[in-house]
């Protein structure tokens, strides 16, 4: 007997990995299809490895901002690695993502463990797993002041009496991390959703606490076979951690990340059974499909699962919103320094 359908909405999004191109074209081709099968959004992974060593590939956020203006209204989600990076720059390419996409952007928080990656970038030696991720978590928070270190009316941008800014609306944040610092504000006015959705890769222990207190978005990875409840057990504890931050755990959009290899009509079918199980028994928000074949498997989910699980009434058939946030029913943040404001 199948499960009840939720009134919670199925959130899906795919992978457009492809290490070998050399153009954006494929990653465009990519992305306009999973749009057509109307997914949340779509995600290009990453690396700092220096070439030959899983390296080569072209710089995610770059390619993704190719993508944006031939696309419309699918998230655009890159990898982003916190170590060997500045976190200033970091949350102004993801803020510019952010504008040029029209609110779609998010990113993928991730470190570099790896001692060729730290002797190809030369600034800093290897640190142990755990303090990267430490490391990363003050990443996001900073980003986040940042993105707020101008309110949303800051610009005035008035010819007449030459005033861009109204420079009350603007603020520093002052952040001091374990092994950085930031002053601020932004160079780049806040981004149009206010906060770019964060997502961060939860199916190790050591991330997770990043991803309780700072991630809209958290990938669980499982293979098709694997038990449910081990997947509902990571969800769970997810929820139970931001809430013990002071989150809403509702807030917190938990994703099976399954490798798919489609080789048939059927196959695709059998995916849409998978999914339509695991969200109807509340194992899960929505998946995260890592293609095996991009080529092969994208036009099959597309053309095959989705529409069986529209069918089933289980996937919209249409975009309600514009912005990635809309798309994950995440709110806008308020700006907390606007907040602070109008408090005192």
């Amino acid at each position: 007997m199948s499960s009840p359908v939720p009134t919670r909405p199925l959130h899906l999004a795919v992978a457009i990995d492809r290490p070998d191109a050399r153009s954006a074209e494929p990653f465009a081709r990519a992305a306009r299809l999973a749009e057509h099968g109307k997914l949340d959004f779509v995600t290009l992974d990453d690396t700092l490895g220096p070439p030959g060593r899983g390296g080569s590939r072209l710089d995610a956020l770059a390619v993704l901002a190719r993508v944006a203006p031939v696309t419309r209204r699918i998230g655009l989600v890159p990898t982003v690695t916190t170590t060997h990076t500045e976190p200033f720059h970091v949350s102004n390419a993801v803020s510019t993502l952010d504008w040029v996409s029209r609110g779609r952007a998010g990113w993928t928080v991730a470190v570099s463990t790896g001692e060729a990656a730290a002797r190809h970038f030369g600034r800093r030696d290897t640190a142990p797993a755990q303090d990267l991720w430490r490391e990363a978590g003050e990443v996001a928070d900073v980003a986040g002041r940042l993105w707020d270190s101008w309110e949303d009316d800051a610009e005035i941008r008035d010819a007449a009496t030459g005033r861009f800014v109204d420079r009350d609306k603007l603020h520093y944040v002052d952040f001091r991390g374990t092994d950085f610092s930031v002053r601020g504000p932004s160079i780049v006015p806040r981004p149009p959703q206010g906060h770019p959705v964060i997502a961060v890769d939860a199916t190790d222990p050591l991330p997770r606490a990043a991803a309780a207190r700072h991630a809209d978005v958290a990938y669980v990875r499982a293979r098709a076979d694997a038990p449910p409840a081990a997947v509902r057990a990571v969800r769970d504890e997810l929820r139970g951690r931001a809430q013990q931050f002071g989150r809403d755990p509702g807030r917190l959009v938990v994703l099976a990340s399954v490798p798919v290899a489609l080789h048939a009509a059927a196959d695709a079918v059998a995916l849409a059974d998978l999914v339509g199980g695991w969200y109807g028994d509340g194992v899960v928000d929505g998946f995260h499909f890592r293609p095996g074949d991009p080529d092969r498997d994208l036009p099959l989910l597309v053309d095959g699962t989705v529409p069986v699980l529209q069918h089933r009434g289980l996937l919209r058939s249409f975009y309600p919103g514009g912005t990635l946030r809309e798309h994950l029913c995440l709110p806008r943040p308020a700006n907390r320094y606007a907040t602070a404001r109008e408090t005192a």
